[in-house]
C-alpha cells in the first residue's frame, strides 16, 4: 500500500522532464519508504533497478552487468560481464539512451570498495555526465550518504542535480493505513508504528491495537520483536552506549545531567554519542520555541524522535528477559497501566502536527512547538513570522470532559511567556480526546477559542 509520498514523486518527475543527465541522491533512515518511493517513480518508465548487497566487489559487478544485460537485451553480458565499474558505465554512456538507472543501497557499494564514490565522480564526469541518464543512488546508512556522498569532502560533491532526504510521514498520513478504524485506534498504532510506512504494513490490518501489539511486536520471530537492535547495530559503533543513552531518555531523563546521572557516561562522552544520534535523525535536542538562541540554551532537552525507538526502549527493551521466557501476558499487562499516559505524550504531537496543518486558521506561523520553564509547561506555542501574533494550545488524552478550568490554566501560564510587545496578539486552541464542557463551549465563542476534539474542529 503507497501512501502519499506527493512532494517527493513531484520532485522526480520535474527532474524527469529534464532532459540532460541527472545524479539524484534519496537519503534516509530504514523502512522510510525510499524503495517503494522510487518503485512508483520507474514504474511506467524505461529502467533498471539494481540493489547493492553487502558482499564482495566481484559479486556486485557480476550482478550489476546481468542487470544491464537484461535491460539492453545482450544476454552475453550475463555470461561474460564487466571487469571494472568504469567499463559498464562507459557502455551505458555508448547506448545513449534516456532510462533511471536505480542503485538502492548504495553505502554496501561503497562498503565493497571504498574507492566507489572516486570511481563514479570520474565515470560521471567523462562519461555519464554527457549522456541522458537519469540517475538514482539511494542511501539507509544516513552518516555514509551524508559524509560520503553529500559531504563537502566527498569526491561526488558538486555532481549531484537533486536531492532529497525521505522523511517520517505525519500521523495525518500514516492514518491511512487504518482508515475505517477509530481516531484512538489510530493513535495507538501511530505510537507503535509512528511515521515509518513498513511499520504499519507488518501490522495487520484486521486486529485492534492489543491484539497487533502482542501478536506483532512482542512475540519473538516477528519483524518488530528485534527491529530496533538491527537498526542500531547496524548504524552504530558502540551500541551498548547508546542503548543506554536512549533507554535513559526513553525512561523521562531528558536533560543532559540526569542522562548522565542515570548511565554513568561522562558528560563529554555522552555529549559525543548524543550528538551521534542527532545527526542519524533518532534524537533531537529541543528548546522552548521563544528561545532566540537554541544552541546556546541553558533548557535544552532531548527526545527520541522515531516513535517505535521511544516506545521499543520504554517498554520492551527492559522486559525482554520476560519475553524471551514466554511471559508477554505480564509486558502487555505493565504495558496496558502505562498507554493512557504514554498516549497523552503522542496526542500532544498529533496536535502540533494539526496546527501546523491548519496554519492559515490561525495566522503565518513561523515556528511551532513547546514552551517551558523551571514550574510550568506549554503543550503547543506557535509564533507568527512578523512577531504580532502567538498562539497558546493545550492536549488532554484524558476520558473527562475539558473545562473551564483547563483554559484558565493556559491562559495564566500564557502570561509568563515572554515574546513580542504589548501588542501580541495571543490566540487560543484546545484539543481533547472526549470533548468539553457546556461551559467550555459558551466561554470559548466569547473568548474566540478554537477547540478540536480528537481531530476535528468544533464549529462554535
Amino acid at each position: 500500500m503507497f501512501i502519499n509520498r506527493e512532494k517527493e514523486l513531484a520532485f522526480l518527475e520535474g527532474k524527469w522532464s529534464e532532459p540532460q543527465a541527472q545524479m539524484i541522491v534519496l537519503w534516509g533512515k530504514r523502512r522510510i519508504g525510499k524503495t517503494e518511493l522510487v518503485k512508483q517513480f520507474i514504474k511506467n518508465k524505461p529502467h533498471i533497478y539494481f540493489l547493492a548487497e553487502n558482499t564482495h566487489e566481484k559479486e556486485q559487478l557480476t550482478r550489476f552487468s546481468s542487470a544491464l544485460g537484461e535491460f539492453f537485451k545482450e544476454s552475453l553480458l550475463a555470461t561474460r560481464g564487466f571487469s571494472n565499474w568504469e567499463e559498464s558505465f562507459r557502455y551505458i554512456k555508448e547506448k545513449s539512451r534516456r532510462f533511471v538507472l536505480v542503485i538502492d543501497e548504495f553505502p554496501h557499494l561503497i562498503q565493497s570498495n571504498n574507492g566507489i564514490p572516486s570511481i563514479l565522480q570520474r565515470i560521471w564526469d567523462e562519461y555519464l555526465s554527457q549522456s541522458p541518464v537519469f540517475l538514482i543512488l539511494l542511501g539507509s546508512s544516513v552518516a555514509m550518504m551524508e559524509t560520503e556522498v553529500l559531504g563537502v569532502k566527498a569526491p561526488l560533491y558538486g555532481r549531484r542535480t537533486g536531492q532529497w532526504k525521505v522523511q517520517a510521514m505525519t500521523f495525518d498520513e500514516m492514518r491511512n493505513f487504518r482508515p475505517s478504524k477509530s481516531f484512538e485506534d489510530q493513535i495507538q498504532h501511530y505510537a507503535v508504528g509512528g511515521g515509518t510506512p513498513a511499520y504499519w504494513a507488518w501490522l495487520s490490518k484486521g486486529e485492534h491495537f492489543f491484539e497487533n501489539l502482542e501478536n506483532r511486536v512482542l512475540r519473538k520471530g516477528e519483524p518488530l520483536y528485534d527491529e530496533v537492535e538491527f537498526i542500531l547495530r547496524e548504524e552504530l559503533r558502540e551500541p551498548r552506549y547508546y542503548f543506554s543513552l536512549l533507554q535513559a531518555i526513553a525512561q523521562g531523563k531528558r536533560k543532559l545531567s540526569e542522562i548522565v546521572n542515570a548511565t554513568g557516561i561522562p558528560q563529554p562522552t555522552a555529549n559525543k554519542y548524543l550528538g551521534v544520534l542527532s545527526d542519524l535523525d533518532i534524537v533531537e535536542r529541543e528548546v522552548p520555541v521563544t528561545d532566540e538562541k537554541p544552541f546556546k540554551s541553558k533548557k535544552g532537552l532531548y527526545r527520541i524522535r522515531d516513535e517505535f525507538i521511544q516506545f521499543w526502549f520504554r517498554f520492551i527493551f527492559p522486559k525482554r528477559s520476560e519475553l524471551e521466557m514466554d511471559r508477554a501476558d505480564r509486558v502487555m499487562e505493565h504495558i496496558g497501566l502505562e498507554m493512557p499516559n504514554y498516549l497523552s505524550l503522542i496526542y500532544e504531537k498529533v496536535a502540533r502536527e494539526f496546527v501546523m496543518k491548519n496554519a492559515n486558521a490561525f495566522f503565518d506561523l513561523e515556528r511551532l512547538g513547546r514552551w517551558w520553564d523551571k514550574d510550568d509547561e506549554i503543550d503547543i506555542v506557535g509564533l507568527s513570522r512578523e512577531g504580532n501574533a502567538i498562539l497558546f494550545g493545550e492536549a488532554k488524552w484524558s476520558r473527562k470532559l475539558v473545562g473551564t478550568n483547563i483554559f484558565e490554566e493556559l491562559r495564566r501560564k500564557a502570561k509568563r511567556v515572554v515574546w513580542g510587545d504589548a501588542k501580541t496578539r495571543p490566540f487560543y486552541v484546545l484539543f481533547s480526546r472526549k470533548g468539553f464542557t457546556n461551559g467550555m463551549i459558551d466561554l470559548a465563542k466569547k473568548e474566540k477559542v478554537v477547540l478540536i476534539r480528537g481531530d476535528e474542529r468544533l464549529e462554535l
